[in-house]
């Protein structure tokens, strides 16, 4: 077994999943749509706001003041046909603004006169000087954007902000890519799944963790399904059928496996992997934790990631392929490394890059942020990916205090 570079391992995932995205889109309601990606731009047909509206309450007004205030039917009139020279009328913030309107007037500062049968509008003796200005409080059409301007873009993940812009220019439905699905196959005999576990067994983790990790990345576990230590029953649950083919039963974009990588008389992935003709690749990782980790096409083309049995060692390789995988069927980049500077030294280990997770700290003297190794970060410990901001990326030779190394950002 050959191991790739940290590095290369992400990229070809990455490249793996983008070779598979599909052509095909769904299109969703608003309503449905959050957390889904964005399948092609989204083009505004309207300008945005699609007409001048008012920044304030108060009156729209033409032409220097007092004026003659309109009310009742003499405003409906105006608002359609436009203000002429000297008069005003009443309106709301967000309210549309009349033909011929040069400012609004705010409400603090202006006093309406009635007199018998009219209004006259005046202003207050409060008001500042030279008020109202020109296009005061006047919110013109396309302030935001004009028609046909792209408010969205292609692959923007949606969240609630988006939404509210779809519906702002005219949108109820979108066409957002399919979201991947993912089996998922959990192996071990030494787990249990409820209570304390006794000496020799060990609690699940990945059930009630990875679909939530899954959602965050795009994706949805459509099937779950637990099994131990027994070929046969695991080269069912992958759908691979005596070395030769594969079932149907199982079609998914992705498997994901959670144990069974090693070389040990437990672990049967790799081998079955093998005689069913799978195509290996990335066959291990150079790094650690989760240097068991695989990515592989299997004889039906689904796409295969098999994820260490250590908690912190599956997680990081989550990281490591089953986010780029998900991100190039999605059409997204692969996730971005940003610098981060290193509070505390991290041993070296032997391997070609090593893994840690970190929480963003404060240095009270400076005021800058670093990032600050947690202290568990054994392949089994769970507590400091728990409490992490993200994740160093460091050389396997380590790195010094106040060194500078690439970091991710945790999607969760």
């Amino acid at each position: 077994m050959t191991r790739s570079s940290w590095s290369d391992a992400r990229s070809i995932a990455h490249a793996t999943g983008a070779a598979r995205r599909s052509d095909v889109v769904d299109t969703l309601a608003l309503t449905e749509a959050l957390g889904h990606v964005l399948a092609s731009p989204l083009v505004s047909p309207i300008a945005i706001p699609h007409y001048a509206s008012s920044a304030m309450d108060g009156w729209a007004v033409a032409g220097s003041g007092p004026w003659t205030l309109l009310t009742g039917s003499d405003a409906e009139r105006v608002r359609t046909v436009g203000l002429a020279d000297g008069v005003a009328v009443d309106v709301l913030t967000g309210g549309l603004i009349p033909a011929g309107a040069e400012a609004v007037l705010q409400l603090e500062h202006g006093v309406v006169e009635h007199g018998s049968g009219s209004a006259r509008l005046h202003l207050a003796p409060s008001a500042p000087g030279g008020e109202p200005r020109p296009g005061r409080h006047i919110r013109p059409a396309g302030t935001e954007s004009p028609a046909g301007a792209t408010v969205l873009d292609a692959g923007t993940r949606l969240g609630p902000v988006h939404l509210a812009v779809a519906a702002g220019a005219g949108f109820d439905r979108v066409s957002v890519v399919p979201t991947p699905r993912v089996r998922l196959v959990l192996t071990g005999d030494e787990v249990v799944t409820s209570g304390v576990p006794g000496p020799g067994f060990v609690r699940d983790s990945f059930g009630p963790s990875l679909p939530g990790v899954i959602g965050s990345l795009g994706g949805v576990v459509t099937s779950s399904v637990r099994v131990g230590d027994d070929a046969p029953i695991t080269a069912d649950a992958l759908g691979l059928t005596n070395g030769a083919g594969v079932t149907t039963r199982h079609q998914r974009d992705l498997v994901v496996t959670t144990g069974g990588t090693g070389d040990s008389r437990a672990d049967h992935v790799r081998a079955l992997l093998r005689d069913a003709g799978a195509d290996f690749l990335v066959d291990g990782v150079d790094v650690r934790p989760g240097g068991p980790a695989l990515l592989a096409r299997l004889p039906d083309g689904r796409l295969f990631v098999g994820l260490p049995g250590n908690p912190l060692a599956a997680l990081l390789s989550v990281l490591t392929l089953v986010h780029p995988v998900l991100a190039g069927l999605q059409g997204l980049d692969l996730p971005a490394l940003r610098p981060a500077v290193v509070a505390s030294p991290i041993d070296g280990v032997r391997s070609g890059t090593v893994l840690r997770p970190y929480r963003s700290t404060l240095d009270p003297g400076s005021g800058a942020v670093t990032a600050e190794p947690t202290p568990w970060h054994g392949a089994a410990m769970l507590r400091g990916l728990a409490v992490a901001d993200g994740v160093l990326v460091c050389p396997g030779s380590g790195a010094a205090a106040g060194g500078l190394v690439p970091s991710l950002d945790l999607p969760w």
